[in-house]
């Protein structure tokens, strides 16, 4: 099945996922400039009339650049609503989203049917991230137009599922739009997303070490330093399974190897003073490609590296099978 309008500008079949905290204006406006989606989740916008400003910065720029560079017009870019009934910013959130008439919706943690429905209002398109086949058919039945399946290594949070047994159970019954989440920082991780049953790879840590990243410089160093054994997996700071990186767990006086368990009732985004809380500012989340980040860059050059890495895994593949 082709993929729907608002991916038809790729240059090529990535999504960089929304990073809370990390993830502003600048980062997004990067990636989009670099031919791949940019998004942000809309409580990095604070307070909340900040997302009015955020957007209109995002879309002015965007349409300048598609203007002034119409043989390569910029990506579209993605909004991320948290459903969970501890976002009290939500349907502010959407009505905003609606002003602007943002053109891909990312749902996490719940589906909405009537979030989709408002969303299709303004024509854009709904994507829900999910880590098991039950959770995606619940989201398409309440009217997603596509999923993220978010598989084992993943950063943040995150699933344990092997992205092929994700991918292929999905596939069995669902034909539309997916982007594959799970330890994707290379080009030819982006080529093996697509050669399992996805149609878009779905990146976020590897932006973490990005000039453009709202992360500071130790987190990006940890990233650049770090490797998949580096990764810790634990429901402990926000009351959802997620993986994140060791050092910043030593770092806040944590044994990473005996944590207590977290309780997903008391999640939260942000307020207050409690150990979830604590995960946003001193908890660094992480996924395990990280090993493919060796350098602090601008999004351009690692776009530019990704698709030199993506084409080349064609090119050999290509050759492999003419052999």
């Amino acid at each position: 099945m082709p993929l729907p309008a608002p991916f038809d500008r790729l240059r090529l079949p990535v999504i960089g996922s929304p990073l809370f905290i990390i993830s502003g204006p600048e980062l997004v406006i990067a990636q989009c400039k670099a031919g791949i989606v940019g998004a942000f989740p809309a409580l990095n916008a604070r307070p909340q009339t900040l997302l009015d400003e955020w957007l209109h910065r995002v879309t002015e720029e965007l349409s300048t650049h598609n203007r002034d560079n119409p043989s390569r017009p910029a990506a579209p870019f993605a909004v991320n609503q948290i459903v969970h009934k501890s976002n009290d910013r939500l349907e502010a959130d959407l009505m905003t989203c609606a002003k602007w008439q943002v053109p891909i919706v990312i749902t996490s943690l719940g589906a909405r049917e009537d979030l989709n429905t408002a969303v299709h209002g303004w024509g854009g398109i709904t994507l829900h991230d999910v880590i098991n086949d039950r959770f995606a058919r619940k989201a398409i039945e309440k009217g997603a137009d596509g999923l993220i399946p978010v598989a084992a290594g993943a950063g943040g949070h995150a699933g344990l599922q092997s992205p092929f047994a994700l991918i292929s159970e999905i596939r069995e019954w669902f034909d539309g739009p997916v982007a594959l989440s799970g330890a994707i920082g290379n080009g030819r991780s982006v080529l093996a997303a697509q050669a399992c049953g996805a149609d878009l790879a779905y990146i976020g840590s590897a932006f973490i070490a990005t000039k453009e990243a709202n992360s500071d410089e130790a987190y990006k160093q940890g990233i650049v330093e770090g490797r998949a054994a580096d990764i810790i997996y634990s429901d402990l700071f926000t009351g959802v399974s997620g993986n994140y990186l060791r050092a910043s767990i030593v770092n806040a006086g944590l044994d990473p190897d005996n944590l207590p368990a977290g309780d997903y009732k008391t999640m939260n985004f942000g307020g207050g003073n409690s150990a979830k809380s604590k995960a946003w500012r001193d908890i660094w989340g992480s996924g395990q490609g990280i090993g493919a980040v060796t350098t602090s860059e601008s999004v351009a050059d690692y776009v530019d590296r990704l698709e030199a890495e993506y084409r080349a895994a064609k090119a050999e593949l290509d050759a492999k099978f003419r052999a």
